[in-house]
């Protein structure tokens, strides 16, 4: 019997055709046009700030004023950091050329960073949030981010599982010496690398001109402080952004079958608060948004929340918000509970009560709307 002919029944995804739902109300909506004028006027005035914190780096010269000066220059690195995370995922300019360019110059000439170490770092965390074995971001180390790394940490570093979560904030300060140090492995490594003598030679020179600066200019003491101080802001800073939005959330296995939506949201958390907020985090705030939609600029992430909130609502996938400083004390407790072997199990009932969306209709935890 010959079935070459025979047709063979689709099955459709109910959640897949969803998301092509959601997906065709946020072009609708034009929340993936362009906002050109505001990264020109956030870029130009993260540029007077910066050439005003050098400025007054000249003008105060040997005082323990200095101290506030690194502490500016860290915060404007990191700020610098999510501009060029923008551009890189295609928020800023419409040709990928410019943003290309754009997210290279300015992670390196002024957050210090390798673009190609970032790119291909932060492009498989994208593709697998929390995935073991998959996202880098929650690759085991000193701090360990599931079940199984903890059981397989060796017996020396045990004595902190019980308090990783703390040992977490208190590493962040050498996030950005970490950073610099995986961007030299990076572009020391034997893969492609795209532009990688010219990243080499701008991050060398961008690297040695801060210390450089601050031993020619200040007493030695002074100079150590001052670009440790600097680094140590930044770090952290980067840290504490981006540790809120995935760290206790759900973890899924390499072999796990999850349909797109749901493993985005699932495995993201936003943090609520105003326009503050937005800038303080540089949109990532809005990171269920920012997974979904990788090319939607930072000015409309708040208004495609909505939409988001109500799609979860409707196909009942938990849509997680809290403030900042709860996301934090979530974070401490489930990495806690890993060191303790019980990461797996783990449901934080802070969690669960803060699951709620920005505007007026709340959600259960499961997304369903709750009862008045």
């Amino acid at each position: 019997m010959n079935t070459d002919h025979i047709a063979v029944p689709v099955r459709n995804n109910p959640i897949v055709e969803r998301f092509v739902t959601l997906q065709g109300q946020i072009n609708g909506a034009g929340l993936l046009a362009r906002h050109r004028g505001f990264y020109v006027t956030l870029f130009s005035l993260l540029l007077l700030a910066y050439g005003a914190a050098w400025a007054g780096f000249g003008l105060i010269g040997n005082s323990g004023f200095q101290v506030l000066i690194a502490v500016a220059l860290g915060v404007l690195m990191t700020q610098f950091a999510f501009l060029a995370h923008e551009a890189a995922h295609r928020q800023i300019f419409t040709t990928w050329k410019a943003n290309d360019w754009f997210a290279r110059l300015v992670a390196i000439c002024l957050a210090g960073i390798s673009y190609a170490m970032w790119q291909q770092k932060h492009t498989r965390h994208h593709s697998n949030p929390n995935v073991i074995g998959k996202d880098p971001d929650i690759r085991p180390g000193f701090v360990v981010f599931y079940d199984e790394a903890a059981a397989a940490r060796p017996r020396v570093l045990h004595f902190i599982a019980k308090r990783q979560g703390y040992v977490l904030f208190l590493l962040l300060p050498f996030l950005g010496i970490s950073l610099q140090v995986d961007s030299y492995r990076h572009l020391l490594g034997k893969g492609r690398v795209d532009h990688r003598a010219l990243e080499l030679a701008i991050l060398t020179v961008r690297i040695c001109a801060v210390p450089a600066l601050a031993f020619v200019f200040l007493p030695a003491p002074l100079a150590i402080a001052f670009t440790l101080i600097q680094q140590g802001v930044f770090g952290f800073y980067m840290g504490a952004t981006f540790a809120p939005n995935h760290k206790g959330m759900k973890v899924f296995a390499a072999g796990d079958r999850v349909d797109f939506l749901t493993r985005q949201v699932r495995s993201s958390r936003n943090i609520t608060g105003n326009w503050a907020m937005d800038f303080l985090m540089g949109g990532l705030n809005h990171q269920i948004e920012h997974h979904l939609f990788p090319t939607m600029p930072r000015p409309a992430l708040r208004q495609a929340a909505a939409i988001v909130q109500r799609t979860c609502a409707e196909e009942d996938i938990p849509y997680t918000s809290t403030t900042l400083r709860a996301s934090y004390r979530i974070v401490i407790k489930y990495l806690n509970a890993v060191g303790h072997g019980r990461g797996s199990v783990f449901d934080c009932p802070l969690a669960n009560n803060l699951r709620q969306p920005q505007d007026p209709g709340r959600l259960t935890s499961s997304g369903k709307p709750r009862s008045p």
